[in-house]
C-alpha cells in the first residue's frame, strides 16, 4: 500500500519512491528525458532534482553518471549536466543508420512475427493514430513504441540491442527539432509498413520502412537547420 512517504517532498505523484532508490531515480530520469520532460540543452541540477524527487544528491549523481554513459546527458566542467544536444553530422548519420536498421527490422518481422506480435503491432499503430495532433510528447512516445514493436517482432536479439541505442538518438532528435509525427503522410506510411509485414512480404516491408525513415530524415534535418539558424522558432535553442 502506498503512503505519503512514498512520494517526493515536492508532491510529484509520478515518482514513486522505492526501496532501490538509485535504480528508480535512474529509470525515472531516463524515461523523463526520452519522453521530452527534459529537453535537449536543459540543465539537470543535482540539488533541484533531489528536491523534486525527494531523494539525496547521491542517487541523483549516480543516475546522471549512468545517463551520461547512455548518451543522454553531457557533463561539462563549470557548466554542470545538460540533456544532450546532437550536431548536424550526428543527426544525419543517425538517420542513415536508422534507414538500414528499420528496413532490416521490418523485413525480418515479416518472416518471423507471431500472432501475438501482430496483435501488438495493430494496437501500437491504433494508439498512435488516436493521439491528438497537438500532443507532441505523446505522439513521440507512441511513434517510438510502434517502431520498437516492429523490431521486437523481428525476434533478433542483436538487432534489438543495436536499435536501443539508436532509439535514444532518435528521441533526442525528435525533441530537439520538434519534428511532429502528425505529418500528412505519416498514417499512410505506417499503415504500409504494417500491411507489408502482416502479408509477410519482406521486400515490401523493407522498402516501406526505409521510405518512411527517409521522409522523416528530410523533415528532421530541415527543422534542425531552421532552429539552428533561428532559435526563436520554438523548441530548445541550439
Amino acid at each position: 500500500m502506498t503512503s505519503a512517504s512514498d512520494y517526493g517532498s515536492s508532491g510529484n505523484a509520478a515518482f514513486l519512491r522505492p526501496a532501490l532508490v538509485r535504480e528508480e531515480v535512474y529509470v525515472h530520469l531516463r524515461e523523463a528525458i526520452l519522453g521530452g520532460e527534459y529537453l535537449p540543452g536543459e540543465r539537470l541540477g543535482e540539488v533541484e532534482l533531489g528536491v523534486r524527487l525527494g531523494v539525496s544528491r547521491t542517487p541523483i549523481r549516480e543516475a546522471l553518471m549512468r545517463l551520461s554513459q547512455d548518451g543522454l546527458v553531457d557533463t561539462e566542467a563549470n557548466k554542470g549536466v545538460r540533456v544532450r544536444q546532437l550536431g548536424l553530422a550526428e543527426v544525419t548519420e543517425t538517420y542513415v543508420v536508422r534507414e538500414e536498421l528499420d528496413g532490416l527490422a521490418a523485413a525480418l518481422a515479416a518472416t518471423a512475427y507471431s500472432q501475438a506480435d501482430a496483435d501488438i503491432l495493430r494496437s501500437a499503430l491504433a494508439a498512435l493514430d488516436a493521439a491528438a495532433p497537438g500532443e507532441y510528447r505523446q505522439q513521440t512516445l507512441l511513434d517510438l513504441a510502434f517502431h520498437r514493436a516492429i523490431v521486437e517482432a523481428a525476434h533478433n536479439a542483436v538487432l534489438l540491442s543495436l536499435t536501443r541505442d539508436l532509439e535514444v538518438r532518435v528521441s533526442l532528435i525528435k525533441h530537439q527539432t520538434r519534428s511532429y509525427n502528425a505529418y500528412l503522410h505519416t498514417h499512410d506510411q505506417h499503415a504500409a509498413i504494417l500491411d507489408a509485414v502482416l502479408r509477410r512480404d519482406a521486400d515490401a516491408a523493407r522498402r516501406a520502412a526505409q521510405m518512411h525513415v527517409r521522409t522523416f530524415a528530410a523533415l528532421a534535418l530541415n527543422d534542425f537547420n531552421s532552429h539552428h539558424l533561428n532559435p526563436t522558432l520554438g523548441g530548445t535553442p541550439l
